[in-house]
């Protein structure tokens, strides 16, 4: 079982979790100081207060609070040690570990004198999603190191009465060359703190660097391994009860009627759900029907008001309408090069291809919780989100309070995928606890959890190519009908071209002289939601393998086919080979086997697989192996990133092989696992990563290694068997996780 965080009272706005520390360890100070107050005097040290994405103010003396809350800090404890607090969260992508990485390196100091922690929301605190942590902050965090690490040696010079020129630092300590005299940065840090930041610090020499482009150990490995790491749903607090929800079981109902309180059950109208209030989880879930002794058949009857409108929320209807909009719907215009209109009809071949993709869950190995403790002045959260700003407006849009007034601790995520920068949970567990006035703990069933997910959304796109008599591609078309991710939250008007939905379609990597991209909004109101990779994930599917589609009509293999329309560009081009090469597309396979080729960019970052697979028939296939190579500019951690490519392909195979959720009556079709095929040990492929490494910017790693891996597979999957997989998932029969 996981430790489990014991916070004794009183709680303070000002209490630390650590992820780093033990978890039965509480940092807690009375109500008078300040969070920042706090950490700066209790250490003894410094700390350099920065903003993200730029740095832009710096506190200027220990234990001084800057009136604003700061998304990250750099803090330098007497001993010498180093603790970075960042603004974003730690789901497993390895960020927390690499941004401290990027400090560590411009202060000098050995990577075992490091943590990292997690921030208090800030005005400016960001949202940890599109593989955007370490390219957001890599220039940020450095120049925050460089700054602390000039400073040090301003202050040792000062000190000795010396030229800056004379003293140079190096784990964790400045010396002064000529005499060879030392301070540490721990006994140099209150002077430090008392110096202007320099305008432009220098940065370590990419010749000099020592710690940026090495695997090393991630910070949050050992407390996961240990079980001492805090996620949301360890929490404890004192005096805190329990709840559990229920929605109404189809979309667009609310709760027509309350049940009565008795047998120590407190139910709370959430709307569109029902919660129950209990001693613990256990009851809680009992109450409303899941878990407990009636194995999710009991639990108090509820009576829902289930409007007329739910039975539109259909799957077959959601494909009719898509197929007339396809047909006939008025789109947006998202890219236009060219005319290829007019090209088409003059093209010496043709060829066009309808792919569909149904709504997928996140499925997060954490369920959604939160933890609230309101006050008639404050309100202390704890919750694995990827949002903690967004939390702290939640939390002030329903108790009235100010920002100020409400603290927000960043657990460990067990899963995020773009689900836990989703709001309603939030709200649930503040309403409850602003209905009950006791502290609570809210914890979504696993049936609540696929039932009433933010989904990714369904799409029906269409490709038209046109050839001329070299195969060269002169013409290409393409429409994508689907629901607006943007629109649906009001952040875009109703119709207007979704980029969510149309990234990886537009700005192609491919020759094409004539090529345009429209995009059709799908009346659909089943809930979506940012998924690991987004739009990526289906337009490049649609894209890969419509571009095995064409090399198959022209004759020709599918990797030289690529080379000759990447000839342009060098990058994609690179990448392509090193997959080809990893994945051995020229050497002979065995009887029965066959390989796939796709390559995409998201976020930034290029990535090509292989794909190769066995025994592929009608029901079934074996992934025997999955060769990658990417470029995601600068390494910062080659372990991270090939983490984060081997997650993707597991990811991406979990979603094209099985995935796949349809709604009858506004209901949804799954509701745990047993119906929602995952990547199991048995199904798993060797994979095989290689990092183009350069020193280019940084970009994304944690979902760019999601979309090609469907395209290649189907692609793998056609030279195997001539089928053509062109709606997914490949095998909906299969979806269970029975051994059957």
């Amino acid at each position: 079982m996981p430790a489990e965080l014991v916070l004794e009272e009183p709680v303070s706005t000002v209490t630390e979790i650590a992820e780093n520390e033990a978890a039965s360890e509480t940092l807690q100070t009375s109500s008078g100081p300040s969070r920042r107050a706090f950490i700066a005097t209790a250490t003894g040290g410094f700390m350099l207060q920065f903003c993200l994405p730029g740095l832009s103010r710096v506190a200027q003396a220990a234990g001084t609070v800057a009136p604003t809350q700061f998304n990250s800090y750099i803090q330098i404890g007497a001993d010498s040690s180093i603790t970075v607090l960042f603004g974003g969260c730690e789901l497993g992508q390895g960020s927390m570990s690499g941004l401290a990485q990027l400090v560590a390196e411009e202060l000098i100091v050995a990577w075992s004198k490091v943590k990292s922690v997690s921030a208090p929301p800030s005005a400016i605190s960001y949202i940890t999603g599109g593989s955007s942590a370490i390219r957001t902050n890599y220039l940020p965090l450095r120049t925050a190191g460089a700054a602390v690490r000039m400073m040090l040696i301003q202050a040792a010079a000062n000190t000795w009465g010396v030229p800056v020129s004379e003293c140079m630092a190096s784990n964790g300590i400045v010396t002064h060359t000529p005499t060879k005299r030392t301070l540490t940065y721990g006994a140099l840090a209150p002077a430090a703190a008392k110096l202007t930041p320099p305008t432009n610090p220098t940065l370590i020499a990419d010749s000099n660097l020592k710690l940026i482009g090495k695997p090393l150990a991630r910070l949050d490995i050992p407390n996961k391994v240990n079980g001492r790491a805090i996620y949301g749903i360890d929490v404890r607090i004192p005096n805190m009860v329990y709840a559990a929800v229920k929605h109404c079981p189809s979309l667009g109902g609310t709760l027509a009627s309350m049940p009565a309180n008795a047998n120590g059950i407190t139910w709370v109208n959430l709307g569109n759900a029902i919660a129950a209030v209990a001693s613990n989880t256990y009851s809680a879930m009992a109450a409303i029907g899941e878990g407990g002794d009636n194995g999710g058949g009991g639990g108090a009857n509820f009576n829902w008001h289930i409007p007329a409108s739910a039975a539109q929320v259909n799957s077959t209807l959601y494909a009719a309408q898509a197929a007339t909009l396809m047909a006939s719907g008025k789109p947006v215009n998202a890219e236009l090069i060219g005319n290829p209109a007019a090209a088409m009809k003059t093209a010496a071949s043709t060829l066009t291809a309808t792919y569909s993709f149904p709504y997928l869950a996140h499925a997060c190995m954490e369920v959604l919780n939160c933890t609230v403790n309101l006050t008639s002045t404050t309100c202390e959260i704890w919750a694995p989100t990827q949002a903690s700003g967004w939390v702290q407006a939640t939390a002030s849009a329903i108790t009235g309070l100010p920002l100020t007034a409400i603290t927000v601790h960043t657990t460990l995520l067990g899963g995020g995928l773009g689900r836990k920068i989703e709001q309603d949970y939030i709200a649930q567990a503040v309403t409850i606890a602003k209905t009950i006035k006791k502290p609570v703990k809210l914890t979504w069933p696993r049936e609540e959890d696929f039932g009433r997910d933010q989904y990714r959304p369904m799409v029906l796109a269409r490709v038209q190519g046109g050839l001329d008599a070299k195969h060269n591609i002169v013409a290409w078309e393409n429409r994508i009908v689907t629901p607006s991710i943007l629109a649906q939250r009001g952040w875009i008007a109703a119709g207007a071209e979704d980029g969510q939905a149309t990234e990886a379609a537009t700005g192609l990597p491919y020759a094409m002289l004539n090529r345009s991209v429209d995009f059709v909004a799908h009346p659909a109101t089943v809930p979506i939601g940012f998924w690991r990779s987004v739009g990526c994930s289906f337009n490049t599917y649609v894209i890969e393998s419509f571009i095995d589609e064409l090399a198959h009509q022209a004759g020709i293999d599918p990797y030289t086919y690529r080379r000759t329309l990447l000839a342009n560009n060098p990058r994609f081009l690179a990448v392509l080979d090193a997959a080809a090469q990893l994945g051995g597309w020229t050497t002979a396979l065995p009887a029965g086997h066959a390989r796939g080729i796709a390559i995409s960019e998201a976020f930034g970052t290029v990535v090509a697989e292989v794909v190769e697979i066995s025994g592929a028939t009608a029901t079934g296939l074996k992934v025997v192996s999955v060769a990658c190579a990417v470029d995601c500019g600068r390494v910062i951690n080659p372990d991270s990133v090939t983490a984060q490519m081997q997650g993707g392909i597991v990811h991406g195979l979990s979603s094209v092989l099985w995935g796949h959720i349809t709604f009858t009556n506004g209901t949804a079709s799954v509701r745990n696992f047993n119906n929602y095929r995952l990547v199991r040990m048995a199904d798993m492929p060797v994979i095989k990563v290689k990092i183009l490494s350069n020193t280019n910017a940084p970009t994304g790693a944690g979902e760019p290694g999601v979309p090609p891996l469907g395209p290649a597979l189907a692609n793998a999957y056609f030279r195997a068997t001539g089928i053509r997989v062109r709606n997914l998932p490949f095998f909906p029969a299969a979806s269970t996780m029975s051994d059957g």
